[in-house]
């Protein structure tokens, strides 16, 4: 039997990532193919709290027609990640399809974000992911 160990906090001890990341690039396809919920064409983002507290997040989003959307309001536990799909996004207002957009993602603490997208508006699926920018 294998023993339990006990990860630490980043390699020298304290959180990993960043309280500032920004994804230049969004864009939730209007149509999708395949079995709902689960193949819906949509936009995540992906956070990761190394931490011992957990991670309040905003999320704002930006256009290039209109005033910017936010705050989106997100909690990640301590020692946890959590997906947020930015098609589930409702409150202060639901993010429209077929619509070029842009993210700021803010935390009260260190965390990692990444972004990825699957479009399902054919059968034949296309994944994309990429690390959002850190600001220093």
């Amino acid at each position: 039997m294998a023993s339990e160990s006990k990860v630490k906090e980043g390699a020298a001890g304290a959180p990993i990532g960043r309280t500032r990341w920004a994804i230049a690039e969004g864009y939730i396809p209007q149509g999708s193919h395949g079995p709902p919920h689960e193949m819906v064409s949509h936009e995540t983002v992906c956070l990761l709290n190394t931490g011992a507290e957990e991670a309040h997040v905003r999320i704002t989003v930006y256009f290039s027609d209109r005033e910017p959307v936010g705050p989106y309001e997100v909690v990640v536990p301590a020692r946890r990640t959590r997906h947020v799909r930015f098609n589930d996004l409702n409150d202060p207002a639901p993010i429209p399809k077929g619509t070029d957009y842009a993210s700021v993602i803010e935390s009260d603490v260190p965390v990692v974000a990444q972004h990825t997208r699957l479009d399902s508006r054919q059968a034949e699926n296309a994944l994309m992911t990429t690390i959002a920018f850190a600001s220093e």
